[in-house]
């Protein structure tokens, strides 16, 4: 019987995948893992029962991933469960920054009593709310992962001339990308040929402020920016100091902060890139199943702090051991169930900078003795026996 805790509501299309084996509450006792939304884990301290957290949905910034790390906590998030909900929405953006459709909207609003002027008032008053089409417009996409891939083949299919820039783009996504669109090797690239830019990335220490003051110098006059990944990649100062003097026609973000709220030319969406039932069903479903694949089989796929490892059981036992990336571990680590009587029958291990996961399938029951022998080992974080 494993014990989930969810600590925001979880759609029932994902909790429905875990099975009766599965006891799951937002107060349940000695937790084995956490589904979590939102609720930062910032300040939480992690009962030694828990095994896992999985995020139904891709950003993870709402967890603290290298003391987790440290404790042999894997984090899970669900990379693409909500992709298509955010590409719909800037789509959107792109529509409603161009068009002037918002401003437009809240116009027409003025206009009510006026009865059967209303009419003529509209045709007289509608220049003030006219913009450009996107078709044949170019769109930079600054990262082609789920979402950037997305948006540049809806982009693609709407007439536009797209072009995208990661530098870590995989083979997969590759594949999936439209041959129209053209992709370049570095930023200025994007910033100098884009009527549009959208960013598509995580938030990092070498992401952090990419779209800057520095940074919109290079790019188009009347540069329309939309932001719907995360709202530190912009510095908000510079964007609307840069639609102040012009440089900037529109900043399109998902991200509400008080410098911002009120700009004219600053259009703010309530962080609705997610809000669609079908993404909130995605991502719980997508979470739950990393949930039960690791504390039934100790595979990992989609993890933020842990290579994906995953294999079919072959043996008896299956032992999963979270260690350091550390010369030998591995040795010792097979050289401690041989020790113990253990016949290893097959054996997956992968490493991400300084941590690693192993997983080795055994003849036989792995015993309390051969968990203390490798729990002993320098640099091995948490062992786990499966049967």
């Amino acid at each position: 019987m494993y014990n989930i805790q969810t600590l925001n509501k979880i759609s029932a299309a994902g909790l429905s995948r875990l099975g009766d084996n599965y006891t799951v509450a937002d107060d349940v006792q000695n937790p084995d893992a956490y589904l979590v939304r939102s609720a930062s884990l910032h300040d939480t301290e992690f009962p030694e029962s828990l095994l896992a957290i999985a995020r139904a949905g891709a950003g993870v910034n709402n967890i603290p991933l290298d003391k987790c790390t440290e404790q042999g906590i894997v984090v899970f998030n669900t990379p693409g469960a909500n992709a298509n909900a955010v590409k719909e929405l800037v789509i959107t953006a792109l529509l409603i920054s161009s068009r002037k459709i918002v401003d437009g909207i809240e116009w027409a609003k003025t206009l009510k009593g006026n009865g059967d002027a209303v009419g003529k008032l509209v045709e007289k008053g509608k220049s003030q709310f006219v913009g450009p089409e996107i078709k044949g417009k170019t769109l930079g996409v600054i990262g082609l992962g789920a979402i950037g891939i997305l948006v540049a083949n809806a982009a693609v299919a709407l007439g536009m001339d797209v072009i995208g820039y990661d530098p870590f783009l995989s083979v997969d996504n590759a594949l999936r990308l439209s041959h129209k669109v053209k992709h370049v090797v570095t930023l200025d690239e994007v910033f100098a040929a884009s009527d549009y830019i959208t960013v598509h990335v995580p938030l990092t220490p070498e992401t952090k402020g990419v779209v800057n003051a520095e940074n919109i110098a290079k790019m188009k006059d009347g540069v329309r920016i939309i932001n719907y990944s995360r709202a530190d990649l912009v510095v908000s100062a510079d964007v609307v100091a840069a639609i102040e003097n012009g440089k900037v026609a529109a900043y399109t973000t998902d991200f509400a902060t008080d410098d911002i709220l009120g700009v004219n030319g600053v259009i703010v969406t309530p962080h609705l890139g997610a809000s669609t039932p079908e993404s909130e069903d995605n991502c719980a479903q997508m979470a739950a199943d990393e949930i039960k694949d690791y504390l039934e089989n100790g595979n990992i796929k989609n993890s933020v702090t842990l290579p994906a490892v995953s294999a079919p059981r072959t043996g008896a036992a299956r032992v999963t051991v979270i260690h350091k990336n550390i010369p030998n571990i591995i040795t010792t680590v097979t050289a401690a169930l041989s020790e113990t009587g253990n016949n290893i029958e097959s054996m997956d291990s992968k490493s991400r900078k300084d941590f690693a996961y192993t997983i080795l399938d055994t003849a036989n029951d792995v015993d309390a003795a051969a968990v203390d022998k490798i729990s002993a080992i320098d640099g091995v974080i948490r062992v786990r026996v499966i049967k």
